[in-house]
């Protein structure tokens, strides 16, 4: 795939607009349909096109295995931070409704910092997963 010319560009313009719409699904996950999850998944597909493209050595300088377990962590520990505080603001784990003045912020900020959580730690999983399958040759 690296020297069909006609595959390359068509990804290069592709490759913003998955990652962009991966943006989307993420930050419009707690209005409709999508989340954390969704864009996860959507925004590391868009990083493995680009190393599939360029090969794993670039997409390694972009998003490292070292990058990738960090934000792996991250997102676990957003995720599970969320519901310390929630817990430490004397409600149960991950009720939302003590995150902000009133229940319904409080709702929104509580997904909103859940669905990042999990946002980040599946685009972190799903390319240490692939970078896996990488360096087998």
């Amino acid at each position: 795939m690296k020297n069909n010319p006609v595959i390359k560009q068509t990804s290069f313009l592709l490759i913003p607009v998955i990652l962009l719409f991966g943006l989307y699904v993420q930050f419009h996950g707690d209005y409709g349909p999508g989340g954390g999850f969704q864009a996860g998944v959507i925004f590391a597909s868009g990083l493995i096109l680009y190393a599939l493209i360029e090969g794993h050595a670039k997409a390694e300088k972009i998003f490292s295995m070292r990058l990738a377990r960090i934000l792996a962590a991250s997102g676990l520990l957003l995720y599970a931070g969320v519901g310390v505080v929630s817990m430490f603001l004397g409600a149960n784990f991950l009720d939302y409704n003590v995150l902000a003045h009133d229940p319904l912020h409080g709702q929104h900020w509580g997904i909103f910092w859940v669905e990042l959580g999990v946002g980040l730690t599946v685009t972190s999983v799903m390319l240490s997963i692939f970078y896996a399958f990488t360096h087998f040759k």
